[in-house]
């Protein structure tokens, strides 16, 4: 197994403790191998393998236990049997009826440490956050940023590393193995198959199967582009599809649930505001659209957004796209008093396109950093305080934005 210390060190401070650890995100991107390395992590501390109880709700051993009383029962014989305090372990939890009836009830009922995860965000629900208010912690796993996909590989950072990344993504899977751009799409369709499959169709009971892989692939084809659900719906009866808004909004919903996507609200600048309309959906790994498509050229500005987005969250900053007036910057990200505003673009070398990406960023009169983020790795200008930052450097130098 391979470190993820970004995870580890946000989940360390809280072991033994008495919170329910939550580690919530996208299908295979590294939430049971972060389990298991936790466990071991235990276990080089003294913790005894029998003091743990390791369950994955989705091995057929334990079918008969996503009953929540089922599960109950099961765990408190099993803690019967324990010597010392008891660490519970489980994996994709959401598949078990009213598993936070159980969880909360080992919580008072004995002491133990508790870490579970789950594929789906509706787990942190509000009767969820009722049940259990002030006892959990909640941690967003992703697939792998770049830095962690050059220490899978063990190798340094490069152009070509960066390329390989932008055009295979991040899931752990594809980088275990030395495989071609045909066999990593090949995993990737299976994952983004088990996503809309398992964790949309089937929890959303979701009919038209056709429509939803149709919004999919809309917003894949959009990344980076303001979109809304008219637009996606125009679209479809463009192709004679007929469906109504509502249903648009339904299918986002369960996509979203699903962390295949994410949506990025729009914030008024200068009215200092969050906008309702017109937002922008971000895939949870760039290898979806290739995967999906092949790899196009004219998706690059899109992808590259993509990456800076996904990186801006895993540092944990809050991320919105800017409005003032008819111009847009890219990301606001905000975190705690810090606020930046960043624009992403394939090349600034050409006069044309730096005037274009700095325009919107000279407009703002607030004095927080202003950046470009681009491919381009011979450029170095700073154009009335707006700095570039080439790609490279912003995914690997984690003290450009702590």
């Amino acid at each position: 197994m391979i470190e993820r210390p970004l995870y580890y060190e946000k989940i360390k401070p809280f072991i033994d403790k008495p919170f329910i650890k939550i580690l919530t995100g996208v299908r295979r991107s590294g939430k049971s191998t972060m389990l298991l390395l936790i466990r071991q992590h235990l276990m080089d501390q003294g913790i005894k393998e029998q003091q743990i109880i390791y369950i994955n709700f989705e091995s057929l051993a334990f079918y008969e236990l996503r009953d929540f009383r089922m599960l109950y029962a099961h765990v408190l014989n099993a803690v019967k049997q324990i010597e010392g305090k008891p660490y519970l372990f489980f994996d994709e939890i959401q598949v078990v009826d009213r598993w936070e009836e159980a969880v909360n009830s080992f919580l008072v009922d004995f002491p133990s440490d508790i870490y579970i995860t789950g594929s789906n965000s509706q787990m942190l629900s509000s009767e969820l956050s009722t049940l259990l208010t002030g006892r959990y912690i909640h941690i967003q796993m992703h697939p792998l940023s770049f830095s962690e996909m050059l220490s899978f590989r063990g190798v340094q950072a490069t152009e070509e590393q960066l390329w390989r990344y932008i055009r295979r993504g991040g899931f752990p899977a594809v980088h275990l193995g030395e495989y071609d751009e045909r066999s990593t799409y090949a995993i990737i369709n299976t994952i983004y198959d088990s996503i809309v499959l398992r964790d949309v169709v089937q929890r959303y009971n979701i009919r038209n199967i056709e429509i939803l892989n149709r919004v999919m692939q809309f917003i894949m084809d959009t990344v980076g582009s303001t979109i809304s659900a008219k637009k996606i719906a125009d679209y479809l009866k463009s192709q004679y599809r007929s469906v109504d808004t509502n249903t648009i909004y339904t299918y986002l919903d369960a996509l979203k649930s699903a962390f295949i996507i994410s949506k990025v609200q729009r914030y008024d600048i200068q009215g200092k505001e969050l906008l309702k309309t017109q937002e922008k959906y971000y895939l949870a790994d760039p290898g979806i659209q290739h995967a999906v498509f092949g790899y196009r050229d004219r998706h690059i500005s899109g992808i590259l957004e993509n990456i800076v987005y996904l990186e801006l969250v895993r540092r944990g900053y809050d991320v919105y796209i800017g409005k003032l007036g008819a111009l847009e910057v890219d990301f606001i990200a905000i975190k705690a008093e810090k606020r930046m505003y960043i624009q992403v673009a394939y090349t600034v070398e050409l006069e044309r396109t730096v005037q274009s990406e700095c325009a919107p960023l000279l407009a703002i009169r607030d004095a927080y950093p202003k950046y470009i983020v681009s491919m381009d790795s011979r450029f170095r200008d700073s154009i009335e305080g707006v700095l570039h930052i080439n790609m490279l450097q912003f995914l690997t130098d984690s003290s450009l934005f702590p």
